[in-house]
């Protein structure tokens, strides 16, 4: 069984209380005796929330100083999370053991020249696209700052595409639920070298962080389940 720490990266308007604590991540790593890192990132949570977008493309190097110097870690990634926890593991992968890659599929590798999601946290969004609306209920709510998070998905990301998803080089677990609107899972699961696909019948894109099979596989590909 791996001891390494475990880092855990949330998703885009939500924070690492609402999708590592709440759900029981950190209590069941730490109840497996792993170091837990779950960071707010940038714009969220308790993290601070500038309004101008250029302090936003630092937010992988926010990350990668969480890690402990000289010491694997293992990491779990949701959303926004899962592609800065993919896009370190292909710059560093030396620094990872194994990952866990939820709600991050096909989409991943569609170009789009429109922002729709900027649109609607903006209030020009098509009311009728239920994904994009229910960005902006969650960038409403919870203390989010709005403009901070309008912000965060203007940044500048590090390209991530199939040359650099093949440079990592650890075991990896892609979980996407079958109504997930960033699937389908198999495009992203065939382009990381060691990497498997579980995908959950019934669950969409933000109901992934509260479903047990997230929890229960994630964790056993950690070597960290308790059940």
């Amino acid at each position: 069984m791996s001891d390494n720490p475990v880092l855990l990266v949330h998703g885009f308007t939500t924070s690492a209380q609402r999708t590592w604590a709440e759900p029981g991540w950190i209590d069941l790593l730490k109840e497996a005796g792993r170091e837990v890192i779950a960071p707010d990132l940038l714009g969220h949570g308790d993290a601070d929330k500038p309004h101008e977008v250029e302090p936003y493309a630092a937010v992988e190097d926010l990350v990668l100083a969480e890690l402990p110097e000289g010491q694997q870690v293992d990491a779990v990634g949701y959303s926004a999370g899962a592609r800065i926890v993919m896009c370190l593991a292909s710059q560093y992968p030396e620094r990872f053991g194994r990952i866990v890659v939820g709600g991050m599929g096909g989409r991943l590798f569609k170009q789009q020249d429109d922002n729709p999601i900027l649109d609607a946290l903006e209030g020009r969004g098509d009311p009728d696209n239920l994904v994009n609306q229910h960005f902006k209920t969650m960038a409403e709510e919870n203390g989010n700052d709005p403009k901070a998070l309008a912000a965060f998905i203007q940044r500048s990301a590090p390209k991530l595409g199939h040359d650099e998803l093949a440079r990592i080089t650890s075991p990896t677990l892609v979980i996407i639920g079958d109504k997930d609107f960033a699937g389908p899972g198999e495009p992203l699961a065939e382009a990381i070298p060691n990497a498997e696909l579980v995908t959950l019948k019934g669950i969409d894109h933000f109901g992934l962080p509260k479903a047990f099979a997230f929890v229960e596989k994630g964790l056993d590909h950690l070597g960290a389940a308790p059940f």
